[in-house]
């Protein structure tokens, strides 16, 4: 794995995100992750998984330059595939914690929101949301369920539509993370809830999970293909790529 690293305790483990200054992903890190997680579902000897980043940065996004640049083939099948992934991870069966490690604003959103805990550094500057309108990209119908499912259908909308991005306080509140720490103790609680969650039954803790994300997982589109499609032919619209131009040149000169 060159994105993403895995580290093995007792009884689970620890992904950690680890691809460049900010984390950003791209088909690859997607692809790593898939297999990974794969991997981890079916792995006996894994009870729990943690899903962190590097300091700073749990991911800042979408790698829009390197995206930018694929041809219509290669942006079709990451679509495609970071949706299956985002589908891999709100159905995964065993506790998933997320440990966010500093900013995660729109794809880093994505991973995130599919854990049953979310413990965020405390940060004045670090931000975490689906910000997909904001920069260009059309949110799926899945996102939209997975937000709402956390935060309420009202503000769910609210924020989707402004492309808000949520100081870490303004997470807190509405209950998109559960838990605010400094930064070094971020991945010691998340190990702590991980160590309570696995004290349960494993059976009767994966039935419940299930139970209480039906109202969630039954509307999941694990097709998705019309909403691929939307996504597909506005990425290619002239507006859009003019749009996505513009805000390509403003990162390559920072």
């Amino acid at each position: 794995m060159e994105t993403i690293e895995i580290e093995k305790k007792e009884n689970y483990a620890i992904v950690r995100l680890n691809r460049g200054k900010v984390n950003a992903i791209n088909h690859q890190m997607v692809t790593e992750l898939t297999a990974t997680f794969n991997d981890l579902q079916h792995n006996d000897t894994v009870k729990g998984v943690i899903l962190t980043g590097i300091p700073h940065f749990f991911s800042a996004g979408l790698d829009v330059i390197e995206l930018y640049g694929y041809n219509e083939k290669e942006i079709a099948a990451f679509f495609a595939d970071f949706g299956t992934l985002h589908v891999q991870l709100a159905t995964f069966p065993k506790p998933l914690v997320c440990a966010i490690t500093g900013y995660a604003p729109a794809g880093g959103c994505v991973l995130a929101v599919a854990a049953d805990y979310r413990i965020m550094a405390a940060g004045d500057k670090y931000t975490i949301g689906l910000n997909e309108v904001a920069v260009n990209i059309q949110i799926s119908n899945n996102l939209v369920n997975a937000y709402a499912f956390w935060i309420g259908t009202g503000l769910a909308h609210k924020y989707v539509l402004e492309g808000k991005l949520l100081h870490v306080e303004e997470a807190l509140t509405c209950g998109l993370v559960d838990a605010v720490l400094p930064l070094e103790e971020v991945l010691v609680r998340a190990e702590e809830k991980m160590r309570h969650y696995l004290q349960a039954d494993e059976t009767i803790f994966k039935n419940t999970k299930q139970k209480l994300r039906n109202t969630w997982l039954s509307n999941l589109e694990t097709d998705g293909a019309k909403d691929l499609g939307q996504a597909i032919t506005l990425w290619w619209s002239p507006p859009i790529r003019a749009k996505m131009k513009a805000f390509v040149d403003n990162l390559q000169k920072k």
